[in-house]
């Protein structure tokens, strides 16, 4: 394995500061360390560094875990093993589909380098915008424990239990050939699952 890179400390500490300003009076600077921990987690596999996404993601979670306001809506989180592919189709099918009312997140226990490139292709062909900058993040303790809804797709027992979740498992097969099937298949147990939210949410 290739030694991570390394984030310049000024950009590191300019990006904590960000996160540490958004999230004034929930934390204090001491919670923000863990930008520099997501930070070492992601640089083993992700191709891009220079974003810290998936850092606010993380703290956000922290923030529904300590009661933070505005966390009322549910939270689903889709897991599968590589974040690459089914998980992915499925956290922007949602994201679509509920218009933003829904907060999601998508995470891989074993994450790969990058989204594999049809996903895109295949959700502009259904409507589904998909973000240019979407890649496969790492499964964060905080992440699960915030999401009211986890809903794993093929990561077998590295898929972690936190008691008093929903657990959800779609048994969809990994988008290697029949890649509009599988999209098709995701967007049915999506339907399925927004039917069984509270009508505020939809």
């Amino acid at each position: 394995m290739s030694p991570s890179p390394v984030l310049p400390d000024e950009r590191l500490a300019a990006g904590a500061a960000r996160l540490a300003t958004a999230h004034r009076g929930h934390f204090g600077a001491e919670t923000v360390r863990v930008v520099t921990d997501s930070y070492e987690r992601l640089a083993v596999t992700a191709p891009v560094t220079t974003h810290l996404v998936v850092l606010a993601e993380r703290l956000d979670a922290l923030a529904r875990i300590e009661g933070a306001p505005g966390s009322g809506l549910p939270r689903v989180l889709f897991v599968c093993s590589r974040n690459a592919g089914r998980s992915q189709f499925a956290a922007a099918l949602l994201a679509h589909r509920a218009k933003g009312h829904v907060p999601v997140s998508s995470a891989g226990t074993h994450p790969a380098a990058a989204v594999e490139p049809v996903v895109a292709q295949v959700l502009t062909e259904a409507g589904v915008p998909s973000a240019e900058a979407a890649f496969p993040k790492p499964l964060f303790d905080e992440v699960v424990q915030a999401a009211d809804i986890v809903i794993t797709m093929g990561c077998g027992d590295a898929c972690p239990v936190v008691p008093g979740r929903r657990y959800l498992y779609w048994p969809v097969a990994d988008p290697e050939g029949a890649v509009r099937t599988i999209r098709d298949a995701i967007d049915a147990h999506i339907s399925e699952l927004l039917d069984s939210l509270p009508s505020t949410a939809c």
